[in-house]
């Protein structure tokens, strides 16, 4: 079955209402079978869609697809595909001299988060996206790359209309302790030499709960955070070429000038600063968390000193 049948059913879905299977099939010419086809493809590819008997089927919730053409930034290459196994992967094995590049995706077969987790991406819910820069030669402090990436992505959600946005070390985006957005940075390259890097993001939008079935965290969506407080929610493609925008931006300025420019946004964002943490690494870290150095590292106050953490899962730790 083409692709392109599948995505003209489902922009007669889009707007969320309720919609005759008898007109839908009439509509494109095809059989009532034939549509039933279709929509259970529609289901393959992680789309929450019901069925009334005798009254015929509607999206969980309305869904605007990504228009390559509404999202544009000078100097940057964007794309959409309808579907892939992730972004990061396809620009990684992309071609290096078309950086800088963007690629969206409506749907990830395969999306990956950091430490090898899977990040959970049905049909045109969320952004899911990749950035691909390269550096002419290796910046200085590149493992602080991860936290600006945050420091940006948390403009974005601001200038959508949500300023509570705050930051998990080293780069989850989280609102009222659930996880809104995540980022997966990957580099290639040799120190001294010219480096690459891809800056993989995914931010939850709206997701149906049978959608969310299969995450195991505590989770949000700007949707929801917005409607919450009685605020409007952008379009996706708005969403969308503001993230290409001001990724690209902050990529630039990092070249130029390294971690120091969003350490002061850093730190009023910082999620754990002065808490109780644990760090699950290698050892395990107990302490309290003091904000990050120069190369990005996680400092805490130990009872043995301060250390800086540069890689492991943090957890708040209770008060005693």
């Amino acid at each position: 079955m083409s692709e392109a049948a599948l995505l003209e059913v489902l922009d007669a879905l889009a707007d969320g209402e309720l919609h005759s299977g008898e007109t839908l099939a009439q509509r494109f010419g095809i059989s009532r079978a034939a549509l039933a086809k279709r929509i259970d493809h529609l289901r393959d590819w992680g789309v929450a869609l019901g069925a009334q008997a005798g009254a015929g089927y509607r999206l969980a919730l309305p869904l605007e697809r990504l228009d390559g053409q509404r999202i544009r930034v000078q100097g940057l290459r964007i794309a959409v595909l309808t579907s892939t196994d992730s972004t990061n992967t396809q620009l990684l094995a992309a071609d290096a001299a078309q950086d800088p590049q963007m690629l969206f995706a409506e749907r990830q077969t395969a999306g990956r988060g950091r430490r090898g987790r899977s990040w959970v991406s049905p049909f045109g819910c969320n952004l899911y996206g990749s950035m691909a820069y390269s550096f002419t030669q290796w910046p200085p402090r590149l493992t602080a790359l991860p936290l600006a990436m945050a420091v940006a992505l948390a403009r974005v959600v601001e200038a959508a209309g949500l300023p509570e946005v705050g930051i998990k070390w080293p780069n989850d985006l989280h609102v009222d302790g659930k996880k809104l957005a995540g980022i997966l940075m990957e580099t290639r390259g040799e120190a001294g030499g010219a480096c690459r890097v891809v800056v993989g993001v995914g931010l939850n939008l709206a997701l149906a709960a049978e959608q969310a079935s299969a995450i195991t965290q505590p989770w949000t969506g700007l949707a929801a955070e917005l409607t919450a407080r009685g605020r409007p929610m952008p379009s996706r493609n708005v969403l969308a070429a503001s993230l290409a925008r001001e990724l690209y931006a902050a990529l630039g300025h990092f070249a130029g000038h390294g971690f120091a420019p969003f350490a002061a946004e850093w730190k009023r964002r910082d999620l754990l600063a002065d808490r109780s943490v644990t760090v699950d690494a290698t050892p395990t870290v107990q302490g309290i968390a003091r904000g990050v150095d120069a190369d990005g590292g996680l400092l805490i106050d130990t009872v043995q000193g301060r250390i800086a953490v540069h890689a492991g899962d943090v957890s708040v730790r209770a008060a005693a």
